[in-house]
């Protein structure tokens, strides 16, 4: 570089370069930071100071009230309500009562859970939004299986449960017992 042309970006304009921001605690800089959550902004001067905030922050959700709703345990109002894993409708009376209404799931009368042979297998939601199928005795029971069951035995093992799933081929069963996994024809 000549003595006189100037850098292409100056030291404030460069694009790479973040803001400076100041922690509101101390006064001393914010620097992003990784954890298992994801990024973050956090005081350099930790941890002397503990202040974090995220780096996008997330859009407020406003409890909407479920007008001519009632609770079934309490008789107040449901409402709308954001937790952890989303959107769900509790009730308003909340911690008094902690009445979650939840998602009609469908319960196979014909398919007896094959580990603790009382409760029946029913269709569930993990917090992923994907679909699973556990044992209705839970948490006694903690059986669950990824496909949807079948009744019927294995040919091969006689484990009492048979799993429905589609394969490039089209549909088979299989047995549901890990150690055996048998493919019915």
């Amino acid at each position: 570089m000549t003595k006189d042309s100037k850098p292409l970006f100056s030291q404030h304009e460069h694009a790479l370069e973040k803001a400076y921001e100041v922690c509101p605690e101390c006064g001393s800089e914010l620097a992003v930071k990784n954890s298992k959550a994801g990024a973050f902004l956090g005081c350099v001067n930790y941890p002397t100071c503990t202040y974090t905030r995220p780096v996008i922050e997330q859009e407020k959700f406003e409890t909407q009230i479920l007008a001519g709703s009632i609770c079934p345990e309490c008789s107040s109002e449901l409402a709308v309500k954001q937790g952890r894993y989303g959107l769900f409708i509790g009730c308003t009376n909340f911690p008094e009562c902690s009445h979650i209404e939840q998602e009609a799931s469908e319960v196979f009368e014909d398919v007896h859970c094959p580990k603790c042979k009382k409760g029946h297998l029913a269709e569930k939601q993990s917090r992923y939004g994907k679909t699973f199928y556990a044992c209705d005795n839970y948490p006694k029971c903690k059986y669950a299986i990824n496909h949807k069951p079948v009744s019927g035995s294995c040919e091969k093992c006689g484990f009492k449960l048979l799993l429905s799933r589609s394969m490039a081929a089209g549909d088979i069963l299989q047995c549901a017992d890990k150690k055996c996994s048998h493919i019915h024809k």
